[in-house]
């Protein structure tokens, strides 16, 4: 199988790593030219977390890669996703398969990932997203994980999923595209609280969190004609551990930086998807004090000011507790 994997960062490097070194799929990596990710793997073959299978084709003529494969994943950042697919529908792609490796929700229109690419021209039969937790560095050592693959089309979504298993990944199909879409995103949103309360010294509040913030994202999934209990499922709740605990996230780093006034350099997806749950909170009237308090502390407060972050982010934290009683669900 040609597989070509559009975006050459942490993540997407390592899919294609997996798909040439553990399935041995004939794989194109592309990156635009000049960009850091690209010209890194250009010019050592390797990154911080991944050496690239010698078999792999690294390109950046974005023509070829798409209009070369069976099978076109995307990872790259996702507020950039709108903006890159008119770039790609340019060329001859009705008819082949795209796998979206990304999670996050548009901030400008609070759409889903998979409904910019069907508004982008690409037919929802042909879409797919592949979600669920793992670390590189765990998976590049051999460690394996469980990871969901969801479509509206069965036939696809089953497809690929049998297809990219391996003793590395074990696959489930999904079936909620909009839990599956809407849980991948939100946990980066408590992966940031969570590094608030590393960073702040209230780790034991880290249980609390996952247990009102998985509810909290049911709600959201609900109200959105979606199943309440997705967010129980490994793209939210099973995705837990490597974004609210681990050393590796950036997401929970993000957190915990702001908690000591710094800032952490790197992509943390949950800060736009913050902004853009709180519109989704908004418009479908849905009460979300966890995103709404990470909301307030990425845009609204004075968290960064040195010396002052971990008050600042604590105070917004601990506004949740003067909320009126209520019934746990």
């Amino acid at each position: 199988m040609k597989i070509s994997v559009l975006g050459c960062g942490r993540w997407g490097s390592f899919i294609a790593w997996y798909q040439a070194a553990v399935l041995k799929n004939q794989v194109i990596s592309w990156g635009p030219e000049g960009d850091y990710s690209y010209e890194v793997l250009k010019n050592t073959g390797r990154n911080e977390y991944v050496s690239l299978d010698k078999s792999i084709t690294l390109t950046c003529d974005l023509q070829y890669a798409v209009e070369s494969a069976d099978v076109i994943i995307i990872s790259i950042s996702s507020q950039g996703l709108r903006g890159f697919m008119k770039k790609i529908t340019r060329f001859s792609v009705a008819d082949k398969p795209f796998v979206l490796c990304m999670k996050g929700i548009e901030e400008s229109t609070g759409k889903r990932l998979s409904e910019v690419l069907t508004e982008s021209g690409i037919s929802g039969d042909n879409i797919a997203v592949w979600v669920g937790p793992g670390h590189i560095q765990a998976f590049t050592q051999g460690i394996p994980n469980c990871m969901v693959i969801d479509s509206l089309n069965e036939k696809l979504k089953r497809w690929l999923a049998d297809s990219f298993k391996s003793n590395l990944i074990r696959f489930y199909y999904g079936n909620d595209l909009i839990g599956t879409e809407i849980g991948a995103a939100a946990k980066n949103v408590l992966g940031i609280a969570a590094g608030v309360l590393d960073g702040s010294g209230y780790v034991s509040l880290k249980g609390p969190l996952m247990s009102r913030g998985a509810n909290e994202v049911g709600r959201l999934i609900e109200a959105m004609g979606g199943k309440f209990n997705s967010a129980y499922g490994l793209a939210h709740l099973g995705d837990y551990e490597t974004t609210l605990f681990s050393e590796y996230s950036h997401n929970r780093k993000y957190g915990e930086m702001m908690a000591h006034g710094a800032k952490f350099e790197k992509l943390a997806e949950g800060v736009m998807t913050a902004k853009a749950m709180k519109k989704l909170g908004d418009k479908y009237n849905v009460d979300l004090p966890i995103t709404n308090a990470v909301y307030e502390g990425c845009f609204l407060s004075h968290a960064f000011d040195s010396g002052d972050g971990a008050k600042n982010c604590m105070n917004i934290i601990l506004k949740l507790f003067e909320r009126r009683t209520k019934s746990e669900f």
